[in-house]
This record gives C-alpha cells, structure tokens and sequence, in this order.
C-alpha cells in the first residue's frame, strides 16, 4: 500500500501507452488526428475548467480554485479500454475505435501536462499567461519531438537485425521505457506524450519491419505485457485506495457526504464529458471521417477512466504527505478516493453496459450487403469442408464414421440442402451500390494480404511495402464514390518525377545521378510487378468466392483496367533495360529458394528427422544468406 506513485506510472505505463499506439493503424490515425486533437487538446481544457467549476461551486470541502482544477485535470484522462474492445469485438467502424483509442492516447499526456502545471501552483508556485503557455508548449512538443527522435534511431536499429524474434521484442519494449525515463525524469516534459508519438510512429513505418511469424510474435507479446501491465496497476490502485479509505475512517465518517458527493462527480464527469463533445460537434463532424449523432453518444459514453488518473493521484496524495504548507494530506487522500470512486463507477457503469447501449442505437447490427454475404459465406464454407473431409466417412483404421451422428452435432449442416441465395441476386439500385462497394472492399482486402505476404516472401522491400499498403488504404476511403483507384497513389512513385530533368542538368556527379535512376527504375518495377500480382490473386478470388456474378464482373474489369499502366510501364523498362528486370527477378528467386530451405528444414526438426542442434545450425546458415541478401538488396 506504500508503493510510491511515481513508480507505478514508470514500471506499468509505457508498456500500456506503447502497445496502445502501436496496434492503431497508421492511415486511421491520419485521417482521424484532427478529430482526436479536438477532443485530447481543447477537450481536456473544457472539461478541466467545467469539473474544476463544479467542484469549486459545489464541493463540500472548500477547495481554492487551483486545488478544484487540479482535481478536473486528473478526472479528464480517459482510459476507455473495456469500450474499445468492445467495439473491436462487435465489428464497429474502425473509425469510432480509433478516434476513443486515439483521443485516450493524446489526452493521458495532456492531463498530465495540465496535472503538472496546476499541481506546482497548489504548491505556491505562481505563473503568468506567458509562463503558462511556455510551460505548456516546452512540455508538449518538446515530448512530441523527442518521441519521434526515439523512434527514428531505434528503427535505424531495427534495420540491423534479421528475423530475431527476442532481439525485436526486447528492443521495443526497451525503447519504450528508455524513452520514458528519459523524458519524464531527466529533462521533466511529458513521458506519456513521448511513448505515445514513439508508438504511433512505429504503427506507420515500422510494421512491414517484422516478418511473418515474427510479426504475430510480437503482437501477443505485446498484448501480454500490456495485459499484465493493466491487470497489476487496477489490483494496487485498489489496495492504496482501501487502505487510504480505512486509515482515514474517521474523517469519512465525521464527512458523511463524501459517499454522496462521489456520486454527484460521476454525475459531473458525464455531463463534462456530453458538454466538450457537444461543444466539438461540428468540427468533429467536419474533419476526417466524419461523426454522426450515434456516433458522438458512444464517444461521451466511452470516458472511462483509469491508470493514468489513478496514479496522479496517488501523486497528489504523496506530495500532500510531505511537510509543506499548501496542501493538507485529508486532502491527498480525498483525491485518492474520488478518483478511484469515479474509476469504478466509469468502468462498472459505461463499460459494462456500451454493449447495451450500441444495442439499443442499432450499431451492433450487420447491413444487408453483409448479412447475405455472412449466409452465402456460411453455405460455402460447410460445402468445401464437407468435401474436405469426405476421406474420414470411412477410415483405413477404424472404419466408416456415422455421418448422420455427425451432422447432428454440427448445426450448421442440417439446412445445407436448402436453398441459399446469392449474395448479389437483388438488383435494386440502392442494394446493387452497396453490393458494389462491399466487392472493392473485399478485392482490396485480398490486394493488401497479398502485400504482406510478398513482404514475407522477400518479393517486395519494406519500403515498397510502406508505398502499397498506402495505396489500398487510400482507395478503401474512396469505394463508395470511385471505381477502384489504388493505382493512382503508386503513380508518383512509379513515373520519374518532375525535378529529375533539373537533377539531369545539374551539375551533381554523373554516378549519382546514375544511382539515382536505377533505384527510381528499381522501385518503379515493384511496385508494378507487386501490384499486378496482387491484383491478379485477388481477383481469382474474388470470382472462386463469388462466381460470375455483374459485381464480380465489374470489380474485376475495374481491377484489370487499374494494371494497364502498370503492364505499361513494365514492358517499357523490358524494352529499353531488360537486364534490370533479370536483377530484380533472380533476386526474388534467390530469398524464395532460401525461404524455403528453411522451411525445410523447420519441417524436418518438427518430424523428428533432425534434431534440435542440428536444425539450429542449418537454419542460422539459410538466415545469414537472408540477411546478407536483405543487405545487398
């Protein structure tokens, strides 16, 4: 019960800010940042001042405004985990998802910057408005640059190791605190900004870093730790709370109204949290993605409240221990039970029942474009794994199996005789653009797989990956209005752009310019091939899942169209440099070669064949050829 504050938000916070950020994803932070800037910036302002002027107005214990505000300023870091993940869990826009994960991100770092600057004044410290926006810019963008800093050197890093699981798990966890530490106890600025910039960076350049299985690895490593990581700070948040409630009995008995005014707060928190929103509406409905009234309900109920409340006011409650003047220790200990009182009531009250209330709103609901496609993909699916398993209705060993039995058991097989209809048989215009949309977006989603697993192949560079993945991003934004356009993004990385004639002419070395012109036409080739090849995968199948349907039809035709240029431009480089493409392809063929011996060689470890020394010494010979390939690639 006397662990000291600071030590909680530095051993258990980065790991939670980090996995946070680094599971968003990059073009939804993109589009979404204004949104989550509005709420996480002049959002946790207002709601300072409003919680701050309600308890000034209303509270029982006559506060001095600089101790009301303070307190405003820890209730305003939301923590909305338990309604993000159900969001995530009922298939929700992931908009919505990024906007509460984004806003709770940003605001944690500016609560804490506004913590900072009203908790010096509680002890007597006095600012004028130069010094206060001084103070608040050094804080903030300081933290922010910094965070950038430490993920651009730490990527550099990254470059240096090859398909090391624990060498990539343990440099970003690493980095992480490092970059906390550094921060938020040596130069004094905003360690929550600093992991949170240092997470989002790593969200949008270096996922296409980690590889395959490595990249899965990481993920539930990461989820681990920041499950653990939330699970210890709740459980000792609780005991320091009880215990400050017990030790302190007689001062919540002799202010029976503490209980009561803690549930007037949750009350305040609500209508403090409708208020910002509200107020915020029209530009949140303006920027990104836009916002609907639904929408904005599941945002003012989502404020929860959590770890980083918690422990700034265990802060609070340890700097009003020590021998000073300003601030008594009862008031320590009150900001210590109203802050896990409203922690509580947020978690018990919003997050047990977000699931009702995106019930009650029609949220949870599937569209009927996806709810034909979800029984088409059910009627399917049964199909294929019935003739899958056609061989176990009579086993070599142990004889035929009873298939009625069978069939009894699974639920799903008793109605696999009746009639199913296609997902894009109704042909009413409002149905048939949905229809259309769902078809890109599902070709789109097989084009983006097909990316990652080129990058895992070796077929494709991270950076190339980076430039791809971008470009169907972008054309997912653009499928209700636009036939598909993912090629108009990679265009500009593709064609020579215009101040290479002026490079041409310089005075700049010939070799320079020669380097120059290869790794353009390099990178220029695949994409093209990359994108053609994806495409192409996507679209057989996206006609095996769907048939001969007009949909398919014309998604496909609109995906052909898009390669046009690409094949173009490929047979032009064939044309004009043919042993460039020769290059770029014995490449290719040199890691997929090296690819699989090692997973040959995996295999046999797994059958037995080889044993675990030996399999460990051939696999390091296939990973250093890797690597030195990756090198000269």
């Amino acid at each position: 019960a006397n662990i000291n504050p600071d030590l909680l938000l530095a051993a258990f916070l980065p790991a939670l800010l980090f996995e946070s950020a680094f599971s968003m994803e990059a073009h939804q932070i993109k589009k979404c940042m204004a949104q989550m800037l509005l709420l996480a910036g002049p959002g946790v302002l207002m709601s300072t001042f409003l919680l701050g002027t309600a308890l000034k107005l209303t509270s029982p214990y006559d506060w001095n405004w600089e101790t009301s505000l303070l307190l405003g300023g820890l209730l305003s870091a939301t923590d909305p985990v338990a309604v993000v993940a159900v969001l995530k869990e009922l298939g929700t826009s992931k908009k919505l998802s990024t906007i509460i994960e984004g806003e709770s991100l940003m605001n944690d770092g500016v609560s804490v910057v506004v913590y900072q600057l009203f908790l010096q004044m509680v002890l007597g410290r006095s600012f004028n408005t130069g010094s206060i926006l001084m103070f608040l810019s050094e804080v903030s963008l300081g933290a922010v640059a910094l965070g950038l800093a430490f993920a651009i050197i730490s990527l550099l890093w990254l470059g240096f190791t090859f398909n090391d699981t624990i060498l990539e798990m343990t440099l970003t966890l690493a980095v992480s605190y490092i970059a906390f530490y550094t921060v938020q106890d040596a130069l004094k600025y905003s360690g929550i900004l600093t992991v949170t910039a240092l997470g989002m960076f790593y969200a949008a350049f270096a996922k296409t870093t980690f590889k395959g299985d490595n990249r899965r690895s990481l993920h539930d490593f990461w989820e681990i730790v920041a499950y653990i990581a939330n699970t210890i700070i709740f459980i000792l948040s609780g005991v320091i709370i009880a215990d400050g409630v017990l030790r302190h009995n007689v001062h919540f008995e002799r202010h029976g109204t503490s209980w009561g005014f803690l549930l007037l707060l949750y009350f305040y928190v609500q209508m403090a949290r409708a208020a910002v929103v509200g107020a915020l509406y029209l530009l949140l409905r303006y920027f990104g993605y836009g916002l609907d009234f639904k929408e904005a309900i599941i945002i003012v109920w989502s404020g929860l409240r959590g770890a980083v409340s918690l422990s700034l006011a265990l802060s609070v409650k340890r700097a009003s221990d020590t021998a000073q003047p300003f601030l008594k220790p009862e008031v320590g200990t009150m900001f210590v039970f109203f802050t896990g009182g409203i922690v509580f009531l947020t978690l018990i009250l919003n997050g047990s029942t977000t699931q009702f209330l995106l019930h009650a709103l029609g949220m949870d609901n599937l569209s009927v474009t996806k709810l034909r496609m979800s029984n088409y993909a059910r009627h399917e699916i049964l199909n294929k794994t019935l003739e899958a398993f056609g061989d176990l209705k009579d086993d070599e060993e142990l004889g035929p199996a009873d298939w009625v039995t069978v069939k009894k058991y699974i639920t799903g097989l008793s109605n696999l005789e009746d009639e199913h209809a296609h997902p894009h048989d109704d042909n009413h215009d409002h149905i048939h653009t949905m229809n259309l949309r769902d078809g890109r977006v599902r070709l789109l989603n097989g084009v983006q797989a097909s990316y990652w697993a080129m990058l895992d192949e070796g077929r494709i560079t991270q950076a190339t990956a980076n430039i791809l993945m971008r470009s169907v991003d972008e054309a997912m934004d653009l499928v209700s209005s636009r036939p598909l356009c993912d090629w108009n993004s990679l265009q500009s990385n593709v064609y020579f752009p215009s101040y290479y004639r002026f490079l041409s002419a310089s005075m700049l070395p010939q070799s320079f310019i020669t380097y120059f012109t290869v790794q353009r036409l390099e990178s220029g080739c695949y994409i093209c091939a990359a994108f053609l090849r994806a495409h192409r995968i996507a679209r057989r199948q996206l006609q095996d899942f769907l048939g001969d349907s007009e949909i398919a039809k014309i998604v496909i035709d609109e995906s052909n169209a898009g390669g046009e240029e690409a094949r173009k431009f490929l047979e032009e480089v064939r044309c004009t440099f043919p042993q460039l493409l020769c290059v770029l392809k014995t490449r290719q063929v040199t890691y997929a070669v090296l690819t699989h011996l090692s997973e040959n060689v995996q295999n046999l470890w797994k059958t037995g064949l080889l044993e675990e020394k030996e399999m460990a010494h051939l696999d390091d010979a296939w990973q250093i050829s890797r690597s030195l390939r990756g090198v000269h690639n």
